[in-house]
């Protein structure tokens, strides 16, 4: 597992990104897959997770771990939800990007395999967050619709948030379709910020990193407390899961936010 030096300096929240090693699955989910949305065999993904308990400080009371669909929805893990049924977490799980907490404890995870993966750290509310930004995710502007869902639950401010950016799909290796392009276009996107043309090839490249940094800088987030990794998931496949290499059924880059309890 990996982690982000901006993030390790807040001795009340754990955090990590895993990579493909360590674990027990096989085939393209080789091997430390802990993603239970994937297609993996569960007890695979069971196994694993506990190899992620043992290597994290504390034990989480749970892995909350969506079931993702490219939209922009962010669930607040409230009282409410820590108090219902297997059954009803699953339910409300279902069709979320993004997640939100206060609650010491409960590890906030987004899967991703080239996606970009989003973590958040109100430092003056003690609450946390995880997004998942695909390319659809970032057109419709995930980062900064999380933002916005803290700062309506926490009174969370830009100025509080620290951000990382985690392995994903670089700008020289997200080639796209005109019609991608003209997504971003039409939403308002600098396209000189974010994108440029293959001359050779004629198409165009989306810079997914710079899109949702972009989202963090207009909600008022400091330069200086956003970490973008930098880590391309398609150049480093043997190190981390990337779809565009593996194929859509494979393993997932899990990453994870938690406040630590404290009894």
């Amino acid at each position: 597992m990996l982690g982000y030096e901006s993030l390790v300096a807040y001795p009340d929240i754990i955090h990590f990104v895993t990579t493909r090693h360590g674990g027990y699955s096989q085939g393209t989910y080789a091997s430390f897959n802990c993603s239970p949305f994937s297609g993996d065999v569960p007890e695979q993904v069971s196994r694993n997770q506990e190899r992620l308990f043992e290597g994290l400080p504390q034990r989480p009371h749970e892995l909350v771990i969506p079931h993702q669909v490219h939209d922009t929805r962010c669930l607040w893990i409230d009282k409410a939800y820590l108090s219902a049924t297997p059954e009803q977490k699953r339910e409300r799980l279902e069709g979320i990007d993004a997640l939100m907490t206060a609650e010491p404890g409960f590890c906030l995870c987004i899967s991703t395999a080239d996606c970009v993966p989003v973590l958040f750290y109100d430092k003056a509310h003690r609450a946390v967050a995880a997004a998942h930004a695909g390319w659809r995710g970032t057109v419709e502007e995930i980062t900064g619709c999380t933002l916005q869902q803290m700062q309506m639950a926490f009174g969370t401010r830009g100025e509080d948030v620290v951000a990382c950016i985690g392995p994903s799909i670089s700008l020289d290796a997200f080639e796209v379709g005109d019609e991608v392009y003209e997504a971003f276009r039409q939403k308002g996107y600098d396209m000189t910020k974010i994108s440029f043309r293959n001359e050779r090839s004629g198409k165009h490249h989306i810079d997914l990193w710079e899109a949702n940094r972009q989202q963090l800088i207009d909600f008022g987030v400091p330069e200086t407390q956003i970490q973008v990794a930098g880590i391309c998931t398609y150049t480093c496949h043997e190190e981390f899961f990337s779809a565009r290499r593996l194929g859509i059924h494979s393993g997932r880059i899990l990453s994870g936010i938690m406040i630590v309890d404290t009894y």
